[in-house]
């Protein structure tokens, strides 16, 4: 297809899912969130409408209370998924993820340590940073992780890097997660400032936010079987089933694009269909100003 605008075609597309919070036995969530429908209902959109992506990062609290059995179902959710996208996988630790089962299914070897890893996607280099605190909610990096993550960043990748962990290092309108949020932050800004680190990808908030962090842009998936509502009034929590949503990460050779894309797709109010734009991509530059750009009476 004849492109539309000046920028080129991404180098590279990575879909970012977080918060899936299966229990076992597909049991509902609060006893009424039907938790696979959301997840399967974005694997759909994204095999229907993206068709191919280089890796499917999801960014913790895969199981709600970490049972080998909805691992498992999760698994076998996304992991075909990822073959019909072509996409590589990367699975990051949530507070309520647990690291034995959660490494026996989805890392095949099953362990009680830090569950950090490096993936190389062409040049583009994406570390999984293991920000859990066994026993507790909060998250914290330890001194071991910051030095491995040191050693790591000390050799720039080609493409420079994307670091993915489940805690964000951003504050939230939402009060009370403030009580678990990532602890002594200022740590590892010490350890990235100055590097190749382009993005941090993140999730525990349940709802899509972005900023910046040690200079580097922050980016929050909201959750895909339940969301948090910022703005529910100053002593509230409301989490609610709706505006499930995950985030698009196309890497440019100079910039980084997130795009915040709602599990459910809705009815249009208004469209342009595919034979218009097969007119316009016929078009000259100039013809196309001339039909879409141009404002009429």
């Amino acid at each position: 297809m004849t492109s539309f605008s000046q920028y080129p075609e991404p180098d590279r597309t990575l879909v970012h899912l977080s918060d899936t919070h299966f229990l076992a036995d597909h049991g509902p969530l609060f006893g009424q969130v039907d938790t696979d429908r959301g997840l399967r209902r974005a694997l759909d959109r994204l095999r229907a409408e993206l068709g191919r992506a280089d890796l499917i990062v999801i960014t913790g609290d895969v199981a709600d209370r970490g049972e080998p059995d909805a691992y498992e179902r999760v698994a076998e959710i996304v992991e075909p998924a990822a073959a019909d996208l072509g996409a590589e996988l990367l699975w990051v630790m949530g507070n309520h993820d647990e690291r034995r089962p959660f490494s026996s299914r989805l890392w095949d070897a099953a362990t009680d340590e830090a569950l950090d890893r490096t993936l190389m996607i062409g040049g583009l280099r994406v570390i999984a940073l293991d920000s859990t605190v066994p026993g507790y909610h909060h998250g914290e990096l330890t001194d071991d992780q910051l030095g491995r993550l040191a050693d790591t960043l000390a050799e720039p990748a080609p493409h420079g890097t994307i670091l993915a962990l489940h805690h964000p290092p951003l504050p939230t309108r939402v009060k009370l997660m403030g009580l678990v949020e990532l602890r002594a932050a200022d740590r590892l800004a010490e350890v990235i400032t100055g590097t190749d680190v382009r993005a941090i990808l993140a999730g525990h908030l349940h709802y899509s936010t972005f900023g910046t962090f040690a200079g580097i842009p922050v980016s929050v998936a909201a959750a895909s079987c339940y969301t948090i509502d910022p703005l529910p009034g100053e002593r509230r929590f409301d989490g609610i089933d709706r505006n499930h949503a995950f985030s698009l990460v196309d890497v440019f050779a100079d910039r980084i694009v997130h795009s915040v894309v709602p599990i459910d797709s809705a009815e249009p109010v208004s469209a342009y269909s595919a034979e218009y734009l097969a007119e316009l991509a016929a078009m000259t530059p100039a013809e196309r100003d001339e039909a879409f750009s141009r404002k009429t009476p």
